[in-house]
């Protein structure tokens, strides 16, 4: 890896969550859920994401790529794929697939440990599953 940070996205059909590794590579951290009203409006969340790259001086993205359990791959790979090509025509920077299998289980577990109420989950958890499929990204680089 080289300098600047790395970009890490969960991709839903109306949230981004978006995190970001340290300059070291070493940790992911939250930065927020991009939220948008219809699921094919995307002009917005390019635009943020532009923002953010700008912001952290980011060299590369990793999204999570939804495959389903049984490794699978079902509609949401298909629109997670055509937002990757989307993503890398707008900011001619690498998006790598990163396999996102239980992050969102995960997530919702880190949270009910952290004591989160059940009907606040909603508000972090595309953020925390940005941050554990970062997380698992950097941590097979190291």
């Amino acid at each position: 890896m080289s300098k600047g940070r790395v970009l890490g996205l969960d991709f839903g059909s109306k949230t981004v969550g978006v995190a970001v590794s340290d300059p070291l590579f070493l940790t992911a951290q939250g930065v927020e859920i991009i939220r948008r009203e219809k699921e094919s409006k995307l002009r917005k969340t390019y635009a943020r994401i532009r923002e953010l790259i700008d912001e952290y001086e980011v060299t590369s993205i990793v999204l999570g790529y939804p495959k389903n359990l049984n490794g699978t791959e079902g509609d949401r790979c298909e629109k997670t794929t055509a937002f990757k090509e989307e993503l890398e025509k707008k900011f001619s920077i690498p998006v790598i697939l990163w396999d996102e299998r239980l992050t969102t289980v995960s997530a919702d577990n880190i949270m009910m440990e952290s004591g989160i109420r059940r009907e606040h989950r909603k508000e972090y958890v595309d953020e925390i599953a940005a941050m554990l499929i970062l997380q698992g990204y950097l941590d097979s680089k190291h």
